[in-house]
């Protein structure tokens, strides 16, 4: 007897509505739980729900679905698990809640207006710490006198500090323990101190100054000044603290590893820098929960556990503080989202190209515990990415991927799209890129590279500062060139490129330079560094580093490395894609470059979506997910269809 199977069909755009994302994986302090967030997609909206299941089984224990529970951080003791959510507020009104649920029972801590980010528990359980900003905006007229003035995904930001709060559970009461009117960047609290980084440097404010605060004595020491850095992380003993960051000797290019330092200061110890590969999560993943969190270094018993950015991949290692011994944790042909540790056992988020996130589990075995999204994927056929590399002139070896259409036949021919990714110190990874999936279930190839300047390689090769459009755009050019040799089947007369942020402006430096595109998009791009410097949240800082000087003492650099200044050169139909609220590529940059085109007489289109920030094509109101999806595909097909 035959049994008849039914065949995977293409994605869809409808698709993006069923797609469930997985968050926040974290182990209990006993280490027989995780707890993690779901994300669905809800008409316009995203609802979370927060999962206890039993870590040995898998089995579900409890859930909260009401509200949308986001930010969750397990009590030192017991089931308590605080959260922040916005359940009881008013649509308009502005910041968040603190909660606290024991099981399915949660109770209202307290709202604050400035927001409630980083919440964390004390170590006693007696306290929650939170970063929250102390300022009034004032909506009618902004009396501004200093920089930035916004903050992509934040808004205004001008008016107000972050500073670090604590809150003593029992009476309601709240105390700020941070001071001056610098922000506050991270933090970590061990047994009555309290580690934090504020910026130290209004115009370069990564810069950091690391202090240590004793709650009970009020004493405040300056431990560490002139490094960039990201999570804090304290020994079991309390004598050392370690931190993810750099000292920015290549500028923002610099590799963000994993250091330590004894507690009254002293010298730093930068423990993973040999790896030569940094510790930031950098690949692409466009299906990413808006509620994820970062992906940091966590210190367990005698050893560290951090991530590392090594090729496509996002993996796990651990290293003994005391003797810098490295030590592989999780390997293999997936990236790591999100993961947690406890007593040597490991909860952790994982993607591939080709599926979803899910949770997984390492402890006596390595093993799958959720399939959120089972029946989309039985239903659909994702692509698996084929890897090539090519040696460039000057020897480096460059890396890159391509997905063949699906239902793709070795004697038909097809058109590419070439995506460039943002950064530029981001990457392509093995992990799940919508877009790209359904670019090839639209009988699409997808190419995409990573090029000098990426994350996931040495500091010498991620380092292109003030050659922005020289060894990357080469890389470029020879990478789908390479791709159109190995792969005939590739129709050279139909290809296209895209890019978003810095992958936006590699799109207008290549149009501006070469005509082996016949059509392209461009997103939330750079198309004038002076403007950029200018309106930008980090125009004032990035710029110099990346171009070099300043417009007053290098106005020509800044001119030259400008894809505006080549309009008169473009001969591919271009469409610009924006978001209003983009304040990291301000909308002016879309703008300036679709009204010179136009000037010019030249095939443009400009597509502005009146809300969103930088990163709205994840974020964003599902409707218009969804609109900028069909937007890309008809450009697409218009010209190379």
């Amino acid at each position: 007897m035959h049994v008849k199977v039914n065949a995977l069909r293409g994605l869809m755009i409808e698709d993006l509505e069923d797609l469930k994302m997985i968050a926040r994986p974290t182990i209990s302090p006993d280490a027989s739980k995780i707890l993690y967030l779901v994300t669905t997609p809800d008409g316009e909206e995203y609802t979370t729900e927060l999962m206890v299941i039993d870590r040995m089984t898998g089995e579900k224990l409890w859930n909260i679905e009401e509200g949308n529970p986001t930010n969750p951080d397990w009590a030192p003791y017991g089931d308590n698990i605080l959260y922040t959510d916005r359940q009881g507020m008013e649509k308009d009104e502005k910041g968040t809640s603190l909660w606290v649920a024991e099981k399915n029972t949660s109770k209202l801590v307290g709202k604050f207006n400035g927001g409630a980010s980083q919440p964390k528990w004390s170590s006693d359980g007696e306290y929650i710490y939170f970063v929250s900003g102390v300022g009034e905006d004032d909506p009618d007229v902004k009396i501004i006198d200093k920089i930035p003035i916004w903050f992509n995904g934040e808004g205004w930001t001008y008016y107000r500090t972050k500073h670090l709060h604590r809150l003593e559970v029992a009476s309601g009461e709240v105390s700020v323990i941070s001071e001056g009117d610098m922000n506050v960047q991270c933090y970590a609290e061990h047994e009555g101190k309290v580690a934090y980084c504020q910026s130290a440097n209004p115009l370069r404010p990564g810069e950091s100054d690391l202090i240590v605060y004793d709650i009970e004595s009020e004493e405040r020491d300056r431990i560490l000044s002139g490094y960039m850095i990201q999570s804090l992380q304290w020994s079991p003993d309390g004598n050392e603290i370690a931190f993810t960051g750099s000292d920015g000797s290549r500028g923002y290019a610099t590799h963000v590893t994993v250091h330590k330092i004894a507690v009254d200061g002293g010298p730093v110890t930068n423990l993973t820098g040999k790896l030569d590969r940094g510790s930031s999560r950098r690949h692409y993943h466009d299906i990413r929960s808006m509620y994820a969190g970062g992906c940091e270094p966590i210190w367990d018993g005698d050893f560290i556990y951090f991530p590392v950015s090594n090729s496509n991949r996002h993996e796990l290692h651990k290293v003994d503080p005391d003797n810098g011994n490295i030590t592989p944790v999780l390997i293999g042909q997936y990236s790591i989202e999100e993961y947690s540790v406890k007593d040597g056992f490991v909860a952790y988020t994982r993607v591939n190209t080709d599926k979803t996130p899910e949770l997984w589990v390492l402890d006596t075995s390595e093993r799958q515990l959720t399939n959120i999204n089972k029946k989309l994927i039985d239903e659909i056929k994702l692509q698996q990415a084929e890897n090539f590399s090519f040696k460039q002139k000057d020897g480096a070896i460059v890396e890159g991927w391509i997905l063949k259409p699906v239902n793709w036949k070795k004697d038909e021919s097809y058109p590419a799209v070439l995506d460039i990714h943002g950064g530029p110190k981001s990457k392509f990874g093995d992990s799940l890129m919508f877009e790209h999936q359904l670019y090839a279930s639209n009988g699409y190839a997808v190419i995409y590279l990573n090029i000098r300047g990426s994350g996931g390689y040495s500091q010498e090769f991620g380092d292109i500062r003030g050659e922005w459009g020289i060894w990357d755009y080469e890389d470029l050019i020879a990478g789908v060139k390479k791709a159109l040799e190995l792969y005939p089947w590739l129709d050279k007369e139909r290809l296209g490129i895209t890019g978003l942020s810095y992958g936006g402006f590699m799109t207008n430096w290549v149009i501006t330079h070469n005509d082996m595109f016949r059509t392209a998009i461009s997103q939330n791009s750079i198309s004038s560094w002076t403007a950029f410097f200018g309106t930008s949240d980090i125009g004032f800082h990035f710029t110099p580093e990346q171009v070099g000087g300043n417009p007053w003492s290098n106005l020509n650099t800044y001119v030259d490395k400008s894809p505006i200044t080549y309009a008169n050169m473009v001969d591919t139909p271009v469409l610009f894609v924006h978001s209003w609220n983009d304040y990291r590529c301000w909308i002016d940059q879309s703008i300036e470059f679709y009204t010179a085109l136009k000037y010019l007489g030249k095939e443009t289109q400009l597509a502005m979506f009146m809300e969103g920030p930088h990163t709205f094509r994840s974020v964003a109101r599902m409707s218009l997910r969804k609109r900028r999806y069909r937007l890309m595909l008809d450009w697409f097909d218009k010209y190379l269809k």
